[in-house]
């Protein structure tokens, strides 16, 4: 085996495309004995024959000193024994007492559970360990809540079931250890999210009298106490000195474009990366080295599985059926299957996404292939350690992909194989994430004053807004509860930041969901939508209803959107200032106008079709930075016959740099946007900025400052290192660009990247030290300004301004409203009413445009206010009732809008209304009436038929 795996390297078909060869040595454990073991957990480790590596005795030690302890050793390391140990002793010598594990991936507990359940039996001590989760049966919730000792569970059923306290009381009383396995996993959105909901968790186990240690286990990560600290609030001990055996390993970086040169685009047909990767899966099988496939797609895992099937059979077909794909989206039966082959050697070649990367139980194999990098360095090394059967020799091969990431590794393997780079983002300053948790909270356990900063570090402000829009209610002891009968957690989804949510359908059938951002992108009319492998055209979008309408097709084109970005700074946070480089960090206003969408048959357009779409427009934050005019007066003498030298350069600089971003920090880099540009209003300078994809931002650029000259320094070896002549997609294309890669200029973005690293050094070899300057500094509102005109009697300057507003935001309810009264005003009343209904479409509830709509439609106070007691509103319900059975639903609406307009509150109307709205088709609308009824009346009849309607 050892000399089939060696074979690889020196095969003439592939050993010219390697571009480097790591030899990781074998290594040997070491041990170290813990003293004062309970007498059963001595008798078990010796039944198993099992003595304690060095770093399984110091994280022992660490938790029985009752120390929060994180792990971030290699995979298969004994990370799971380690903290198992003493919690099993704590089991033993409390009788009382209970932990809660939480996993990301269902997968994943349940391989736990197993190990618990042994780990029961041989101690002979009763824990009753149980998976609680959506698969546990209703009949065995109760059972686990009153009985078992651990829980093991995933974030999505804790955030559900965290309301329903009262039931788990003996658990919370008794809890000892909370333990989050795979805690890198938690970064961006959802590690966002989850840091919310463990210290919502926190707080409810201290309200019933505990104060659980943390435990947690990770990959090896730049900044594991960080993570730690902001994923619960609470001081870790580090353990990350791996003191368990390994066999050699022989890590490839294998590089299809190693001689690959890209002159003038498509002259020539580019290495196909899938093909390599197929035929690499086929040499091992056929040189029988069991090997598992990582790819980065679904429809990837299944192309390469059938591929390899199809060519085994004509080359070796005994082997054909000992070939599998596995992916999320099987059942769990055959995922188990799948799981159990690769134990026992039935399945010889497996492809798979990165499903198998974390610590589901497959044993371990001889080789690992990862078809292009997985995202993040810490996902390729789970990946590789898959590989490494009983200490014996393994094999790791990472396939490349043409872009800035791959290429990078492929040119600089020193880098890969360094200390850990990446940075894991997690942002509790998300004002939306904030207050979506506070509501949760509140729902939980009353919010006493001081408690949102105690657990949450959210200031006494942000809950007296939330008091002064009626979110919160403050009651007469000074506690804030949530007022209403829903749950909060129901409308927040863990993965995503915005609540507003997008269904794609497909004859009926739900395909997925989207945020509005992603339909924009990926689900536009006519947009070609890849779901689990099958390619769908979308042929309606309807933006109000919130409902995306697909049909299967298969097709030989995919489609590429394009758009243009506007900027506005609202707020300067800080600035850092690395030699004569200042980097500005701050609050922006983001507006992308998709305008067209091509399509692609692969590289080559074959169509452009106009789009009509409002602007995406969104408050997030990010970074900027400026490049003076000398350098554009550089630039255009050094090119003197060339157009746009200056903005291919920053266009490049900017594509560049975002393509790197995930070298240090934790992210896809289609969670950032950029934009580049001669002149910027806000800063008079050509600009470069970089913002995180997210409304309120999501802490991806915060930290990207602080290691920014690193990026910049990786940025410029990239470029340095690629051998194409005018830019491509491993340098400075962008696979995400809005404006179809136009303009880039490659020497050019050299330049500009080379004079920024020049004025951070300033000439000085030493290392720099950052210097921060805190600002808080606040651009004024367009609006405000406007408003501000409008006051002073300065009709004409107001309306250019809201002009403005409106045509960057055809949404903008306060400016259309503000335009509507100064043409009311100026006895425009035709456009003024045009304007008026703009506003109520954009915001029903904005009161300039609701008066205005008395004054221009005649109707008058009295007539809307005639409605004096509860008769009048009983005889008008009962109107728009018979009307609604009559199918009546405009007249039923228009008079459910008057009597709402008098009793807000009418429970049976808002239904009825919701009722309207769902025979009309807008089932969104009917949703939200739903809600509003049910918080005020959930038993009544209307709401109960609209619940039937709308579940």
């Amino acid at each position: 085996m050892v000399d089939n795996i060696d074979m690889f390297k020196n095969d003439v078909r592939y050993r010219e495309n390697i571009a480097h060869i790591e030899t990781i040595p074998a290594k040997e454990a070491s041990f170290r004995k813990v003293d004062n073991l309970n007498e059963r957990i001595v008798d078990y480790l010796d039944s198993k024959n099992v003595k304690l590596y060095e770093h399984q005795a110091e994280t022992y030690e660490a938790i029985k000193d009752g120390e929060n302890v994180i792990i971030t050793t290699p995979t298969a390391s004994g990370k799971t024994l380690a903290f198992n140990l003493p919690i099993m002793e704590t089991m033993i010598e409390d009788k009382d007492a209970t932990a809660l594990y939480i996993y990301p991936a269902k997968a994943l507990s349940n391989d736990q559970l197993h190990v618990l359940e042994g780990m029961e039996e041989e101690l002979s001590i009763k824990i009753r360990p149980r998976t609680y989760d959506g698969d546990t049966p209703r009949e065995d919730k109760r059972g686990i809540r009153e009985k078992s000792r651990i829980v093991l569970t995933n974030p999505y059923q804790l955030h559900l079931i965290l309301s329903w306290h009262h039931q788990w009381s003996r658990f919370y009383k008794n809890l000892r250890y909370i333990v989050i396995d795979e805690s890198h996993y938690y970064k961006g959105v959802f590690g966002s999210n989850v840091a919310f909901l463990i210290k919502r968790l926190k707080r409810i186990a201290n309200f019933y009298g505990s104060y659980p240690q943390f435990i947690l286990s990770s990959a090896t990560l730049a900044n594991p106490l960080e993570l730690a600290n902001r994923l619960t609030g609470e001081d870790f001990k580090l353990v990350d000195n791996d003191t368990s055996p390994s066999g050699e390993k022989d890590f490839i970086l294998y590089n299809p474009f190693k001689n690959y040169v890209r002159k003038k685009i498509n002259t020539q047909n580019a290495p196909s990366v899938h093909m390599e990767t197929e035929n690499i899966f086929m040499y091992m099988m056929l040189k029988n080295i069991q090997t598992l496939c990582f790819t980065v797609s679904r429809k990837t895992t299944e192309l390469i599985a059938m591929w390899a099937k199809k060519d085994m059979t004509q080359v070796k077909g005994k082997l054909a059926h000992r070939i599998a794909a596995y992916r999320a989206g099987y059942q769990a039966q055959e995922r188990r299957e799948i799981e159990e082959g690769l134990k026992s050697g039935k399945y010889l070649g497996v492809t798979c996404t990165n499903a198998l990367e974390l610590g589901i139980n497959i044993g371990s194999l001889d080789a690992v292939i990862i078809s292009g990098y997985p995202g993040t360095m810490i996902s390729t090394w789970q990946q590789a350690g898959r590989a490494g059967r009983s200490n014996q020799k393994s094999l790791a091969v990472l396939i490349a992909f043409e872009n800035q990431l791959d290429q990078y590794f492929m040119n600089n393997p020193k880098f890969f194989f360094d200390k850990p780079h990446e940075n894991a983002i997690i942002d509790l300053k998300n004002p939306i994430l904030q207050e979506a948790h506070l509501l949760c909270a509140a729902k939980e356990l009353p919010l006493q004053r001081g408690e949102a900063e105690k657990y949450f570090g959210i200031s006494q402000n942000v809950i007296d807004g939330m008091v002064a829009r009626k979110d919160l209610h403050e009651n007469h002891r000074g506690d804030f509860i949530y007022p209403y009968d829903d749950s909060p957690a129901l409308d927040h989804s863990l993965d995503q930041i915005s609540s507003e949510e997008f269904k794609i359908m497909n004859n009926g059938k739900l395909l997925e969901t989207m945020e509005r951002s992603q339909v924009y992108r990926e689900a536009h009319e006519g947009a070609i939508l890849i779901n689990k492998g099958d390619t769908y055209v979308v042929n309606d979008v309807n933006l109000k209803s919130g409902y995306v309408n697909v049909s299967k097709e298969v097709v030989d084109y995919h489609t590429m959107v394009l758009n243009q970005t506007d900027i506005s700074i609202r707020k300067k946070l800080s600035k850092t200032k690395y030699g004569d480089l200042t980097i500005h960090f701050g609050e922006l206003t983001v507006s992308e106008d998709y305008f067209k969408y091509k399509k692609m048959h692969f590289s080559k357009a074959i169509g452009t079709y106009p789009l009509e779409l409002p602007p995406l427009k969104f408050n997030t934050k990010g970074l900027w930075f400026t490049i003076p005019k000398r350098v554009q007066d550089t630039l255009e003498d050094m090119f003197p016959n060339e157009e746009e030298v200056f903005a291919g350069g920053l266009h490049g600089a900017e594509h560049a740099l975002i393509g790197l971003f995930p070298l240090h920090t934790m992210c896809d880099r289609f969670d950032i946007g950029g934009l580049s540009t001669n002149y910027h209003e806000d800063t008079q300078e050509a600009t470069i900025f970089i913002y995180d994809g997210y409304e309120g931002g999501i802490g991806i650029c915060e930290k990207a400052v602080d290691v920014f000259v690193e990026l910049l320094n990786s940025t410029i070896d990239m470029l340095n290192n690629c051998q194409c002549q005018s830019g491509c997609p491993a340098c400075i294309y962008s696979p995400k660009c809005g404006n179809d890669n136009k303009p880039l200029h490659k020497n050019a973005t050299k330049y500009i990247l080379e004079f920024m690293s020049k004025l951070i050094s300033n000439g000085d070899d030493s290392e720099i030290e950052a210097e921060v300057i805190v600002e808080e500094i606040v651009i004024p509102d367009d609006f405000d300004e406007a408003y501000d005109l409008y006051k002073k009697g300065d009709y004409s300057a107001s309306k250019d301004l809201l002009n403005n507003i409106i045509s960057n935001d055809k949404r903008h309810a306060r400016a259309l409203a503000l335009m509507a009264q100064i043409l009311y005003e100026q006895d425009q009343k035709d456009i003024a009413l045009l304007f008026t209904k703009k506003a109520l479409s954009a915001d029903r509830s904005n009161e300039m445009a609701n008066e205005l709509e008395v004054l221009l439609t005649n109707k008058s106070q009295t007539e809307r206010v005639e409605l004096n007691s509860l008769d009048d509103v009983d005889t008008l319900y009962e109107e728009a009732y018979d009307l609604y059975e009559q199918g009546d639903l405009a007249t039923a609406s228009d008079i459910l809008v008057k009597l709402l307009d008098f009793d807000d509150r009418n429970s049976e109307a808002l239904a009825l209304m919701g009722l309207i709205y769902y025979h009309s088709g807008i089932f969104p609308k009917a949703v939200e009436y739903y809600k509003k009824a049910s918080k005020i009346n959930k038993n009544g009849e209307m709401v109960r038929e609209l619940k039937m309607r709308v579940a």
